[in-house]
């Protein structure tokens, strides 16, 4: 059987399962999820392996109209991501009808003049008649080559998808070694393994106004330890309060779950200190956004 390998784009709106459609594709948590809308802000590559192909999907940020520089270099990087790819995944939710969030998307894939795979999520909460419904509704783009449902979060339907992406890649040999999992830093890794931990614990209005800033992350020369220093970057003073939380319960919980999951990560005990620092209109200050790496 000869060898394949392409990129594999996934593209949707804010809050469909796209992160979680990544994990499960590749067997591994190399992206953030939360309930949250735009949890992802960055462009994340991850690397599938197996005996006759690899695939390098290419998770974005999802899909809205921006309010901010961040939102536009979000908006900016998720739209890149559809050229020069072999494969792209529309991802929608279940939802009976067409948006405008929805419409904006189909708009800008339709002006891409790219085809996509549709993966409609969710579909464990459908009714046959009501997937049936779905399937003839985005039936009618013509950009549309094929539709399949799924559930990210209980891993249905991933093998209908893994054979349509394969069906789609071109021959060819590996474009990175085969022990590569994601090409994202540790040190971003681990920046958003703690803001992950950050969305878990705060309330629907604060996350957007979230960073999170590695100041230093050093291994011990004596000791298998990283000790890792981070700022929350929040703001306002009054969002500050809430998440250090009384008696400064909140933030304790954020670093104890952080340190877990990045203790995993690493294979290395960790020394974890977090601040909570208060930046004004930080989505909105460019040399802010490029020092924590929100940068074209």
């Amino acid at each position: 059987m000869p060898f394949k390998s392409g990129f594999v784009t996934i593209i949707g709106r804010p809050n469909v399962g796209k992160s979680t459609l990544l994990n499960r594709l590749v067997g591994e948590k190399i992206a953030i999820m939360s309930d949250k809308p735009q949890t992802t802000r960055h462009k994340i590559t991850a690397m599938y392996n197996d005996d006759d192909s690899q695939i390098v999907f290419v998770d974005t940020p999802g899909i809205h109209k921006p309010k901010s520089k961040l939102g536009d270099y979000m908006v900016s990087s998720a739209k890149s991501a559809v050229k020069d790819v072999d494969v792209v995944i529309l991802m929608m939710d279940h939802s009976s009808k067409i948006g405008p969030g929805d419409q904006y998307l189909l708009d800008f894939i339709k002006e891409s003049g790219v085809e996509v795979i549709l993966v409609i999520n969710k579909t464990d909460l459908l009714k046959p008649e009501e997937f049936k419904r779905l399937f003839e509704m985005y039936g009618q783009f013509d950009f549309i080559k094929k539709i399949l449902g799924m559930s990210a979060t209980m891993g249905r339907g991933i093998e209908d998808l893994m054979e349509a992406i394969k069906n789609e890649l071109p021959e060819g040999p590996p474009y990175y070694p085969t022990d590569h999992l994601t090409d994202q830093t540790e040190r971003t890794i681990v920046g958003e393994i703690i803001r992950e931990k950050v969305l878990m614990y705060l309330e629907d209005e604060i996350p957007h106004g979230v960073a999170v800033e590695i100041q230093s992350m050093k291994l011990r020369p004596d000791k298998p330890i990283y000790d890792i220093e981070a700022d929350i970057v929040c703001e306002k003073k009054s969002h500050k309060g809430i998440i250090i939380g009384k008696e400064g319960r909140k933030l304790k919980g954020i670093g104890k779950s952080a340190r877990q999951d990045i203790e995993l990560f690493l294979d290395s005990k960790v020394n974890l200190q977090l601040w909570v620092k208060v930046r004004e209109g930080w989505r909105d200050n460019q040399n802010f956004l490029n020092n924590i790496g929100y940068k074209d």
